[in-house]
C-alpha cells in the first residue's frame, strides 16, 4: 500500500499531502513500547541490574514542550518534579540506554507526601512551567533552574490546571475541589473570577484550541459546561448525553443555559481534550465511557467505544489525540490510558485499532522501600505526545516513564535480517568448530603403531 502511494505521487495521481498523511499515519499504527528507561541516577556497581526509577513513589504528570519537542517534564505522588532532555544521548547501562534527568527536585511542597497533579509549560515559552498540587498550590517554576517564582494557595485539592494555547491573556483556568471554575492571572498574581454552575468539585478544565476566551470545564456532578470567560454570568452552555441532534439543529436542544440537570456522563467526568481544530471535544468520565461531541451543536456524535474503558479515580484521565496532519480527514486516532495498557482508537466511530501494553522486564520491580505502597502496580497516570515526531511517552504509578515509538513491518523485517545473519555466522562458527574437534578427536583416536625397523 506504501509502494502505491509512492506510485501514485510519481506519477501525479496524488497531491504529496496524501503521501505524507499515508506515511505519518502508518507510522503512529506501528508505535510499540521502546526499550529506553528513565532514571535518577545509573545503578550501582553492586546490583548493576537494579531498575531506579524516574520518580520513587510513582510519576502522577508528565508533558512535553510543543515549541522544540525536546523537553520532558514530570512530576512526581511524592512532590518531586524532574526536567529530561529527550535529545540528550542516552547512557548504556546493565539495565538498557537510560535518561537521566537534566535536572530535578525532590521536594516541592511542605508537606512532601502531597503529590504534583498536573504540569503545563506557558503557551508561549518553554522557559518556564506550572504546576497543581494536592497541597492547595498552583506555583510557577523557571524550566532552567527548577526555582519556584509564584505561588498561588487555592485553598482545596487542584487536580487540574490549563492555559490557553493561543490566548494573549495568561489565565490558568483551575479544577479544583469546590463547585467553582477558579482563574487565576498569571499577570496580576490574583484570582480574577470564579465560573459559576456545577454542583459538584471540578476535575477537568479545557481551553478551545481556536477561541481565545472559551474555556469546557468538568466535575464530579457529570456536567460538561462551557465558558465565555468575557461574560460575568452563567455558562454558554451544558452538555447533554442524551442529544444527539445539538441546538442548531433543533433550537428546544437542551445545548442551553438552563440544563441545571443535564449530564454529559453519568459519573465524574475527569477528561476533557479539543480536537486540533476545536470542531469536536472529547470527554471521559467513570461511567466507563469516552464521548465525542460536536462543538458547534453540542450533540452528542454517538461514537461508541465499546466495553472495555476503565476510569476511575478523581486524578486526570485525559486521552492524547495526535496531531491532525498526520491523518486522512476523519481517520484521526487516539490514545487511551486504560489503566494498564493503552487503547488505540479511531476518534469518530470508536473502531478499537490496538492495545498496547509495556513489556513485563520494563515494569518496575517490588522492592522493600515501596513495598505495601499502592504506587507499585504498573498503572498508568498520564500520557503526552512529542511535538514534530511520532512518539508518545506515559507516566506510571510505578514511578517509571515509558517512550513509545513507530516499529514499521520493515523495522521487523530488517531486525529479523540481522538475527538470520548473526545466527549464519554463529552457525558457520560452529560447523567449522565442528570439522576441527572431529580431525582432532580422529587423531587422538588413532593407535600409533611403531613397525619392526628391519631390527
Amino acid at each position: 500500500m506504501h509502494h502505491q502511494h509512492l506510485i501514485d505521487r510519481a506519477y501525479g495521481l496524488t497531491s504529496h499531502d496524501v503521501l505524507k498523511r499515508a506515511t505519518a499515519s502508518r507510522l503512529i499504527y506501528a508505535i510499540q513500547p521502546s526499550a529506553v528507561n528513565f532514571s535518577q541516577h545509573l545503578p550501582s556497581e553492586d546490583d548493576p541490574h537494579e531498575r531506579i526509577p524516574a520518580h520513587i513513589s510513582g510519576v502522577n504528570a508528565l508533558t512535553i514542550d510543543k515549541f522544540e519537542g525536546r523537553y520532558l517534564l514530570s512530576g512526581g505522588a511524592d512532590s518531586s518534579i524532574a526536567i529530561w532532555d529527550l535529545e540528550a544521548r542516552t547512557i548504556a547501562s546493565e539495565a538498557g540506554e537510560t535518561h537521566l534527568p537534566l535536572s530535578a527536585v525532590n521536594k516541592t511542597t511542605k508537606e512532601h507526601k502531597l503529590g504534583i497533579t498536573q504540569l503545563c509549560f506557558y503557551p508561549f515559552d518553554s522557559l518556564a512551567f506550572l504546576t497543581s498540587s494536592y497541597d492547595h498550590t498552583v506555583k510557577v517554576y523557571s524550566s532552567e533552574t527548577l526555582a519556584s517564582s509564584a505561588s498561588f494557595d487555592l485553598d482545596s485539592v487542584v487536580y487540574n490546571i490549563a492555559l490557553s494555547p493561543i490566548a494573549s491573556h495568561l489565565l490558568v483556568a483551575c479544577a479544583a475541589q469546590t463547585p467553582n471554575v477558579r482563574l487565576v492571572d498569571l499577570r496580576s498574581g490574583a484570582n480574577t473570577h470564579s465560573l459559576a454552575g456545577h454542583t459538584g468539585a471540578i476535575l477537568s478544565t479545557a481551553w478551545s484550541p481556536v477561541r481565545e476566551h472559551i474555556l469546557a470545564s468538568g466535575a464530579t456532578d457529570g456536567s460538561v459546561r462551557f465558558w465565555d470567560i468575557r461574560r460575568s454570568v452563567g455558562e454558554l452552555g451544558v452538555l447533554d448525553l442524551e442529544d444527539s441532534i445539538g441546538i442548531l439543529r433543533n433550537p428546544t436542544s437542551s445545548f442551553s443555559r438552563n440544563s441545571t440537570r443535564r449530564q454529559a456522563h453519568r459519573g465524574p467526568v475527569n477528561g476533557i481534550v479539543w480536537t486540533e481544530d476545536g470542531r469536536h471535544l472529547v470527554t471521559c468520565g467513570h461511567d466507563q465511557r469516552i464521548r465525542v461531541w460536536d462543538t458547534d451543536t453540542g450533540a452528542n456524535t454517538l461514537a461508541n467505544f465499546g466495553p472495555m474503558v476503565k476510569n476511575n479515580g478523581l486524578a486526570p484521565c485525559i486521552p492524547v489525540l495526535p496531531p491532525v496532519q498526520n491523518f486522512h480527514p476523519g481517520a484521526d486516532a487516539m490514545f487511551y490510558p486504560n489503566e494498564h495498557e493503552i487503547l488505540v482508537y479511531e476518534l469518530f466511530d470508536g473502531k478499537l485499532l490496538r492495545r498496547l501494553r509495556r513489556q513485563e522486564q520494563q515494569k518496575r520491580l517490588p522492592d522493600a522501600a515501596v513495598k505495601g505502597q499502592r504506587n507499585i502496580k504498573d498503572r498508568i497516570t498520564a500520557l503526552t505526545w512529542r511535538a514534530h515526531d511520532v512518539e508518545m511517552y506515559s507516566a506510571h504509578a510505578d514511578g517509571s516513564i515509558a517512550a513509545w515509538k513507530p516499529r514499521t513491518e520493515e523495522d521487523a523485517e530488517l531486525d529479523e535480517e540481522e538475527e538470520m545473519e548473526k545466527r549464519e555466522k554463529e552457525e558457520g562458527k560452529k560447523r567449522k568448530r565442528g570439522v576441527l574437534d572431529e580431525i582432532y578427536q580422529g587423531l587422538t583416536k588413532k593407535t600409533i603403531t611403531f613397525g619392526n625397523m628391519g631390527m
